[in-house]
């Protein structure tokens, strides 16, 4: 069963005018016969988050799915434990990008101090990382999430691989985009969200599946990338048991996978293979 997306319980209000996830240029071949055309190019811009009136850090992001990314974001930076946490959400537009005013429960508030201390505030869309003063992040242990390895039907890894693109319609258009899906155990596809930064598309599948109440243990996550580290890091605060890349992780991400207990599979070929545990 495939899963909807799910208003939030918090008031969200847009404020400004909403921005296109993408353009299209004209573009002039190369070739011996050069010819004009048309090129359609997925839109980045920066997105601020501010809690209760407390810069926290500036992001490069696509601008869709936005509700999603600021409670994905907000769960997997441990501002928050869990959407509840949120009384209202802003989404402010502007000529230089968009603000996420979120507010949230006071007692949280230091929590975030010590947090916002460690970030200089400016992430790429290219890592989710970027803006740490120090590298004491990389090495705070990680939650288990599993007792035992997550053993996959191989045929159900392959299918959905298969439909991840069906699913991906700012992909489509600009094939420059990446995908987080959440996969059943069949191997259907139940949720899918896309951004340039792969982190950041992970970030807006975990606060769609927040947000509409569905826990990570009945399924896996395919991403559209590597695996890198910072994906193993928030799946993990997540809960999710098994984690599935288009390409393969780094040294760092299978340590760090090891350490949380988290299954990691990629593809190989036409097939998957099965990484840790």
């Amino acid at each position: 069963m495939k899963c909807e997306p799910v208003a939030p319980k918090f008031p969200v209000r847009t404020i400004g005018d909403s921005v296109q996830t993408g353009r299209v240029i004209t573009i002039r071949s190369t070739g011996a016969e050069s010819s004009v055309g048309k090129w359609q190019i997925p839109e980045e811009l920066p997105v601020a988050f501010v809690f209760n009136r407390r810069n926290y850090a500036v992001m490069l992001a696509t601008p869709a799915d936005f509700t999603d990314y600021a409670v994905g974001f907000s769960l997997t930076e441990g501002v928050i434990d869990a959407p509840e946490n949120i009384s209202s959400l802003d989404i402010t537009h502007s000529e230089q990008g968009t603000d996420f005013r979120i507010r949230i429960e006071q007692d949280l508030l230091d929590r975030l101090d010590v947090r916002q201390r460690r970030r200089n505030l400016v992430g790429t869309a290219g890592c989710g990382v970027c803006g740490l003063e120090n590298a004491e992040r990389f090495f705070q242990k990680l939650p288990i999430v599993s007792e035992a390895p997550v053993l996959i039907d191989e045929a159900a890894i392959v299918a959905a691989m298969q439909k991840m693109e069906e699913h991906q319609p700012i992909n489509q258009a600009t094939r420059s985009v990446h995908g987080a899906a959440f996969v059943s155990p069949a191997g259907e596809i139940r949720l899918l969200r896309e951004d340039v930064g792969r982190h950041n598309a992970l970030d807006k599948l975990l606060g769609a599946l927040a947000l509409a109440g569905i826990g990570t243990d009945d399924g896996f996550v395919l991403m559209s990338s590597r695996c890198s580290y910072e994906l193993v890091e928030k799946a993990a605060r997540r809960g999710v048991k098994a984690l599935v890349s288009i390409s393969g992780p780094t040294a760092f991400a299978m340590r760090k996978a090891k350490e949380a207990n988290m299954t990691l599979y990629a593809r190989a070929g036409n097939s998957a293979v099965r990484l840790t545990q």
